[in-house]
């Protein structure tokens, strides 16, 4: 997460800074808790350019890199490498604007590829954004199978790489589908939570 103050910017025209802040902030915060809380995930690790939000990072026993790398999947690369060198086997990449992320979503990702069994090509799983084009969650056992390649058409480009790594591959929907970059994100997301979503 690059930092509290330049989180969502294209919801500039209907939110002023101050409640954009406050959104990123409370959509980090719920990511930290439920990659915390989840049985299946052994740490986390945040790499920003903000040291605030390093500090949520330390405030739920997560690890809080502050770096200054030149876009998101050098960042994941940072975030993957302390994963390895800490003895990580696999390793899921989530988004900090998932606003229906949970322990229990994250929980269900993990037990959906332990389902799978062994693959000696290695194992990717991801969860494709509303629009059917992004990657909301991106799960990689071992850590290196594939390269992160997030941006446009994403889920395209995970798709490939796992194809040419000879991966097996597994995508899912479900709460994490949802993510939040247009204000009409935010509608559906509110509506979610009003119909007793999480």
């Amino acid at each position: 997460m690059r930092g509290l103050a330049t989180a969502k910017t294209r919801l500039g025209p209907d939110l002023d800074a101050g409640t954009r802040r406050e959104l990123a902030e409370v959509m980090l915060r719920r990511t930290l808790a439920a990659t915390r809380d989840a049985r299946s995930i052994a740490g986390t690790v945040v790499v920003t350019k903000d040291p605030d939000v390093a500090g949520l990072a330390h405030l739920h026993r997560g690890v809080g890199l502050v770096e200054h790398l030149p876009g998101l999947n050098e960042a994941i690369e940072a975030a993957r490498s302390v994963a390895v060198a800490r003895g990580a086997t696999a390793v899921l990449i989530l988004p900090a604007d998932l606003p229906n992320v949970s322990a229990a979503a994250v929980d269900a990702l993990v037990d959906a590829a332990a389902t799978q069994g062994p693959s000696p090509g290695g194992f990717v799983l991801l969860v494709t954004d509303q629009h059917g084009r992004g990657t909301n969650a991106l799960l990689l056992a071992p850590p290196g199978v594939i390269a992160p390649a997030f941006g446009p058409d994403s889920r395209s480009a995970h798709r490939a790489a796992a194809r040419a790594a000879g991966a097996q591959l597994l995508e899912v929907d479900g709460p994490l589908s949802l993510d939040v970059d247009t204000p009409e994100d935010l509608v559906v997301a509110a509506a979610t939570r009003d119909r007793g979503g999480r």
